[in-house]
């Protein structure tokens, strides 16, 4: 998948932190990580349905659901990571406004490289990098779980 094949919300995240120079791209993910939406409390009474991202230097977890209905269903991702984490909560929040909502199977077609293509490379360490990677793989694998268990009925 080309840059131009990406879904519009995901490009319009790419261009957003392409519009900013470099150093102020960090306070852009700052802004992010104040945007990421609560977990709904189904996931705050039960904390052992949220998966570890064990990858990222501060504690975050996620889930995702298939919306219903048959066809290619909306994924719903949601993430918990606390406030002190601004840089794991900006990832997570790119994630969520570029993803949530997608079908399936666009969720299954992101380049694997989308954490690079937002210009953070070089002010984030590599670890921290990997992390928003992880995100990424874990979310996709939770799609292709639930959509083999979907399948098995």
């Amino acid at each position: 998948m080309t840059t131009e094949a990406l879904p519009d919300q995901v490009q319009g995240l790419i261009e957003d932190f392409d519009a900013v120079p470099e150093p102020d791209k960090l306070q852009l993910l700052l802004e992010f990580s104040r945007s990421l939406p609560e977990l709904p409390a189904r996931y705050g009474e039960h904390p052992e349905d949220l998966e570890q991202v064990v990858e990222c230097q501060s504690p975050l977890f996620l889930a995702v659901e298939l919306e219903e209905g048959g066809g290619d269903p909306g994924v719903n991702i949601y993430f918990s990571a606390p406030p002190e984490a601004p840089t794991t909560r900006g990832f997570a929040s790119i994630l969520y406004e570029g993803l949530d909502g997608l079908p399936a199977s666009t969720v299954l077609d992101i380049p694997d490289d989308l954490p690079e293509r937002f210009g953070l490379t070089k002010l984030v360490s590599p670890l921290r990098m990997r992390g928003m990677s992880a995100m990424l793989g874990r979310i996709k694998r939770q799609v292709r779980e639930l959509q083999a268990a979907r399948a098995a009925g």
